[in-house]
């Protein structure tokens, strides 16, 4: 009977564990169902979900871009180099062996309409030298376009379409300072020639410099998928705003290696402004500097590293009237930070030359505010460009004096004064001295040289003398030679 009792007792206490084994069991079964239909989507529209919409909105407005020029170049003469033809014949074989020859080069690319009559922004390489400039639409009309303007130190140009008679699509400018690292973008262009593709990735840095020549570069970097084609096409975001111009790739192959830069669309809204009004000038802030780094935050007592370290200021400069003063760290510009002086130079060329900017500063360790007035940089000294034919080594050269408006073309330092080389013209005694276009001549024969007039009385005196002695300012380096005519 206690035999009977104990195995009752094992076999309720085996379905009681059993029957909370089950209901343990059907509640997680349940939770894993409701946590399921979290996850899944609850409508069609949901399962559907895509970019889809986007792309329809923004695509009619991204346009190919062909291009084509005449390239006019010389087949080697196989002559030239022989020792033995040059001393006996010198150069009479150039016209049989070195006739020129002209070919066609044509380009692709990509550009953005900003305009319904048919106003395009695109990359000046797209259109560099280009004799005829062909752009095809989404809907595949063909139209041709006229050459508006173009910015070097951007990379920007923008076009014009010839006989528009209907309203065209137009994309949204948006705003590039509200840009974060992490935003889902889209990159529409024209790679490789095969017709419009999208890619989608995200923002991966803001503000990277150095990636081409131009002056003002504080790129948009994403990880969309951008190839040779892509340029001048739209960097857009999931608003279906524009907030850059596609420019450059990071290659080693020649593809894309998941890394794209685009110029920002508030670069893009200044250039377009000012080519399109045939007056692109940019404020001039007048004062240079350097990156505060980790060694000169410390020594300057500052929280962090940042910012960038005024350390010289043009005497007839908005940065002098101001009141801003060596030793000044700029760290914003209009609530917009600023951490080198590439960054500086970008946030001043990104705002309108009229009404002020504010500079946010420190100043002996306190945070305060500068009002800077807006202006473009100033022709003072007149440039008085000549070209030299006294004979001498700087025959061929033209010259100018160096102002803060000619410093600002040239993107050279615009505290920089002097003499320049602006061009040296071929088979010339300046280019047979080695004289370079961008070289300050800072002493011809002993003088200073701090004018145009300055030069040309120093070469008038020694016209009649067969020796000089020539000193020149060159990436940042002083060069000095004799010259012997």
């Amino acid at each position: 009977m206690e035999e009977r009792n104990v195995q009752a007792k094992k076999i309720g206490m085996f379905v009681l564990a059993l029957s909370m084994g089950m209901a343990v069991l059907a509640g997680g079964l349940h939770h894993q169902a409701l946590a399921s239909e979290r996850r899944l989507p609850t409508s069609d529209a949901e399962i559907k979900m895509s970019f889809s919409p986007l792309v329809k909105q923004t695509a009619p407005t991204v346009v190919n871009i062909f291009t084509k020029k005449v390239v006019t170049s010389r087949p080697a003469n196989p002559f030239m180099n022989d020792p033995f033809f040059n001393q006996f014949f010198g150069n009479r074989f150039g016209g049989a062996f070195g006739a020129p020859r002209q070919r066609v080069e044509r380009s692709l690319g990509s550009g953005v309409i900003v305009s319904s009559d048919g106003t395009i922004v695109t990359n000046r390489h797209v259109i560099d030298g280009a004799s005829e400039i062909r752009v095809v639409l989404h809907d595949r009309r063909e139209f041709d376009a006229k050459l508006v303007g173009a910015d070097e130190r951007t990379d920007l140009a923008v076009l014009k379409l010839q006989d528009v008679h209907d309203a065209l699509p137009t994309i949204k400018l948006g705003n590039s300072d509200d840009v974060e690292v992490g935003d889902l973008v889209l990159a529409i262009g024209n790679p490789f020639g095969v017709g419009q593709t999208v890619t989608s990735g995200i923002v991966s840095a803001l503000a990277r410099a150095g990636v081409t020549g131009q002056d003002y570069q504080s790129f948009i970097q994403t990880d969309a998928a951008i190839n040779p084609g892509n340029s001048g096409g739209a960097l857009i975001d999931m608003n279906g705003d524009l907030i850059g111009v596609n420019s450059a790739i990071f290659t080693k192959s020649g593809g894309s290696n998941g890394i794209g830069f685009a110029i920002p669309v508030n670069m893009v809204k200044v250039v377009m402004r000012g080519l399109i009004s045939g007056d692109l000038r940019r404020p001039w802030l007048g004062a240079s500097g350097q990156t505060v780094t980790a060694d000169l935050a410390r020594s300057l007592e500052l929280e962090r590293p940042g910012g960038v370290l005024i350390n010289a200021i043009h005497p007839d400069s908005p940065a002098r009237r101001a009141g801003l003063k060596a030793g000044d760290v700029v760290v914003a510009v209009n609530g917009l930070e600023v951490d080198d002086p590439n960054s500086l130079r970008f946030r001043i060329a990104t705002l309108e030359p009229k009404g002020q900017a504010v500079l946010t500063i420190i100043r002996s360790g306190s945070k305060q505010d500068v009002s800077v007035p807006l202006e473009v940089a100033p022709e003072v000294p007149a440039r008085d460009e000549t070209v030299i034919k006294t004979r001498s080594p700087f025959a061929g050269a033209k010259v100018a004096n160096v102002n803060p408006a000619l410093a600002d073309e040239l993107g050279i330092d615009t505290l920089t004064s002097g003499v320049i080389v602006l061009d040296v013209a071929s088979n010339s005694l300046a280019r047979q001295a080695n004289l370079k276009p961008g070289d300050l001549i800072t002493e011809v024969n002993k003088t200073r040289i701090g004018s145009v007039a300055d030069l040309m009385s120093v070469l008038r005196k020694g016209e009649k003398g067969r020796n000089w002695s020539v000193a020149v300012k060159r990436d940042g380096k002083i060069l000095t030679a004799d010259y012997t005519l």
